[in-house]
């Protein structure tokens, strides 16, 4: 492995630019994994990385010494634990990360099948868990609004612990243009609708629609959406977290469906 010892290393800098910037990382197209999960999901359902990074003290951790065999003949560099440091956002880490190519996804014209369509979504760690809950679900097809945070930020990542890399994530997605298009029923969440889920057919597939934590789906999409669902609830909150919502919503549907088989 290559040793980078200075903050003026043009690599690190790269790195640097990557670990703090979300415009770097949309302009070089590619992001940062941090942690022994993250890169073992990466490994198991991607394949090898663009470039592997470690800290020198993990040098010496067996998780870390197992996944740097498998990468080998991977561009691969070691770094003082200061350096790893200023480049990792998770406290008490392990000291490993990958550097990926964020996949570059043609736009559809049409959803294929089951999806979940986000609108607007500003909290990382809601997006993580959202596509996390939707892989678990069985869902394939996420697509993101363009106001919507970027899905491969390395906050994104964590929440989502693995679930990028088994989802088809469309960002810029033009969400009107994919509902007036739709072929399968597409369900909005609102705290408004009179429609429980749990009177809801939801056993075939779907399209899920979820909004801004603070305002919801958009009243031009609310308009394109073929139902309105609501979460009942009993305690006096007028509604849940967004990823909350998702994760209901995504479950009850897996329930239907094996309470089908």
């Amino acid at each position: 492995m290559k040793r980078i010892s200075s903050r003026d290393n043009a690599l690190y800098k790269e790195l640097k630019a990557l670990a703090t910037s979300s415009q770097a990382r949309r302009r070089a197209g590619r992001t940062l994994l941090d942690g022994v999960h993250l890169c073992e999901a990466y490994l198991d359902a991607v394949g090898l990385p663009a470039i592997c990074v470690a800290s020198d003290s993990a040098m010496v951790n067996p998780e870390v010494v197992a996944i740097l065999e498998r990468c080998a003949g991977t561009h691969s560099v070691v770094l003082p634990d200061a350096l790893y440091g200023a480049l990792s956002q998770v406290e008490h880490g392990v000291g490993l990360m990958f550097v990926i190519d964020t996949p570059q996804l043609d736009a559809p014209t049409e959803l294929s099948g089951a999806a979940v369509l986000l609108d607007n979504l500003q909290d990382p760690g809601n997006l993580g868990s959202i596509l996390r809950s939707a892989a678990a679900a069985g869902i394939r097809e996420v697509h993101c609004s363009a106001g919507t945070v970027f899905a491969w930020s390395p906050k994104v990542l964590r929440a989502g612990m693995g679930a990028h890399f088994t989802l088809q994530i469309h960002e810029h997605a033009d969400l009107a243009s994919l509902l007036k298009t739709a072929r399968l029923p597409v369900l909005a969440t609102s705290s408004h609708a009179s429609a429980s889920i749990y009177d809801t057919d939801l056993s075939q597939p779907v399209a899920w629609l979820f909004g801004h934590e603070g305002q919801g789906v958009s009243a031009e999409l609310l308009a394109l959406a073929g139902r309105h669902v609501a979460i009942p609830h009993l305690g006096p909150i007028e509604s849940l977290n967004v990823a909350a919502s998702a994760a209901v919503c995504l479950f009850e549907s897996v329930r239907q469906k094996l309470s089908r088989k």
